[in-house]
Formats: structure tokens, sequence, C-alpha cells
């Protein structure tokens, strides 16, 4: 049993509606998922209610197995609000918020701050808050399940106050996102309570083996499918899927190496400005020790005599 926290992906339980407006379904066993923007693998295998409910089994350690007690509350409008969110639902009187992602993000608090506003506004925009009479809303809980090239633990958990600017020991508001590490070779008791979970983290794993095997992002991609096909994994949702796979995957890699480049771009930024921080302040302690003048200093690095001066204050 693999009891860690939840995440967004919004359902209900039935006879615990939270929502009077009809759950649109492509198919039967088909989730309604937010699919204007650019979609993803990922979404494309746990939009299938009974893959969803595999995965939350996973997570939560429960054992349901009626899909139909799930209940979608996805926001439509969530895009133009600048709010992405992958699979949501409330099952069991709590709302979960599962979203995959290929890189680190600790913003991911604030997001789902906004986010888990917005739908609970929705959910009681018919009522008053005002009353005396305590209105009750489903727990929230929330999940991230990564699989980027980073180096990551199996398991961590981002907190929303981890961006206050001063720290609080006990914050009056605080909202924690628990993050799963689903690459190969982590998190062996989810992957095994999850199957669909095991062999979407293989797929993904053989792309980037045959990336680098022949540098090139069609051929890496199609060999991988006819390896998953061969061998049993995720063969059924790839050939049915083949094309959308292909080009959702090519999408996908493409995105995560601009990520991936932007990323060391930044810590390439930050380096230059650690080396420039460090100088001022190496200078700041010349001057201090009489060393050199407070004119000298700001010439070295380039600065007025009164900017390296309020340099000195903000350093002191």
């Amino acid at each position: 049993m693999y009891l860690p926290h939840h995440n967004p992906r919004r359902y209900y339980m039935k006879n615990q509606t939270v929502t009077d407006k009809p759950i649109p379904s492509a198919s039967p066993n088909s989730v309604s998922v937010n699919r204007q923007y650019k979609d993803t693998v990922f979404r494309m295998l746990f939009s299938d209610r009974n893959n969803l409910l595999a995965l939350y089994n996973a997570v939560s350690g429960c054992n349901y197995t009626d899909a139909e007690k799930l209940t979608i509350v996805t926001l439509e409008n969530a895009i133009y609000l600048g709010m992405k969110n992958d699979l949501a639902f409330v099952l069991d009187m709590s709302i979960y918020l599962y979203e995959h992602q290929s890189t680190v993000n600790p913003n991911i608090p604030l997001r789902d701050l906004f986010y888990i506003s917005a739908e609970y506004n929705n959910l009681v925009k018919d009522e008053s808050l005002y009353s005396s009479a305590l209105k009750k809303i489903p727990a929230p809980r929330f999940f991230v399940f990564y699989n980027g090239t980073d180096l990551q633990a199996d398991r961590l958990i981002y907190r929303l106050s981890d961006a206050y600017l001063s720290k609080v020991s006990d914050p009056d508001l605080e909202l924690k996102v628990t993050v799963l590490n689903i690459n190969t070779g982590h998190n062996a008791e989810l992957m095994s309570e999850c199957e669909i979970l095991r062999e979407y983290s293989l797929y993904v794993s053989k792309i980037r083996a045959n990336m680098k095997l022949y540098n090139n992002l069609d051929k890496a991609v199609n060999q991988s499918i006819d390896e998953c096909i061969s061998e049993g994994i995720l063969s059924d949702f790839l050939r049915k899927n083949r094309a959308e796979v292909i080009m959702t995957s090519i999408f996908e890699y493409n995105k995560e190496e601009e990520e991936r480049k932007l990323r060391s771009a930044e810590r390439e930024a930050g380096y230059a400005d650690g080396l420039a921080q460090g100088s001022i302040k190496m200078l700041i302690q010349l001057v201090n020790n009489n060393v050199i003048s407070t004119a000298d200093a700001a010439k070295q690095i380039n600065m007025s005599e009164e900017e390296f001066v309020e340099k000195m204050k903000q350093n002191q």
C-alpha cells in the first residue's frame, strides 16, 4: 500500500455532488480533460477512467473498483486564467489535483493555490458565505508526477510557505504539494501498484535511450513505439493511438529540451550573479579594512561611488 499525498485531477464520489453541471465524456471510460493546451501522453493515458482510478488507488493506498464513482470538476476556463492543471476530480469527499511535469517547478504550490481558489469559487458560487451555517467543501490534495531528467528524490514536498519573503514557523496559510518521481528506478512500490504508470515510465525511458542512440527524434520515437508494442508495454494504447502519440511525444521532447536549455542559461546567469556578489563583498571588506577607497572599489566593478556606497549599506 502506497500512502503519499493526493494530486490534481478532479472527480467526486457519487451522491457527493459538488456541481450541477453535466459531466461531458468522449466515451464511457473517458475522462473529460482540458484540451485547450497541448496534450501529453500522460494525460492521454490517464484520461481513461479505469487507468485514473488505478493511479488513484496506487497513490492513496485505496482499493476502489468502480470508476464511475469518479466525478470530474475540471475548470474549463482555467487556461484563459493562466492556470494549468492536467486532471482534477472529486472522490471520497476530497478534491484531487494531479499534474504531470518534466521540469522542476517549486512554484507549483502558488499555482495550485490560484487553481483551487477558482475551483472552490466555482463550487459555491450560488450559495451565500455570510450565513451562520458552515459551508462544507471537499478537502484538497495536490500531486505532481515528475519524470524529468534532473535528479530528484522519489518523493518530496513543496510548500507554499517556502516562497514567503520571511520564514514563518507556523504559517496561517499553507499548501503542500507532493511530488512523486515516476522515472524508471524510482518509487518501485508505487510502480508495482499501478501497471499503466510503470509502462508509461518505460516508454519514456526508451525514447531517451533511443534518442541517444540515433540522435534523431522521429526515429527514436518510432523505434520506441515498435519496441514497446513488441514487448507488451502499452501495446494496445500505442497501436490504437500511434499517430497522436508520435506527434505528442515529439512535442513533449522538444518542449523538455527547450526548458532544459532555459534552466541551464538561468543557472549560468545565477553563477555570474554569484561571482559579482562575491566580488562586491570582497571589495567592501577591503574598504572596511582601509586597504582601498570607496572610489577605487567602485571603479573595479564599473559602478559609481554612490552606487557602491549603497551596496555597502545593503551588506551591513
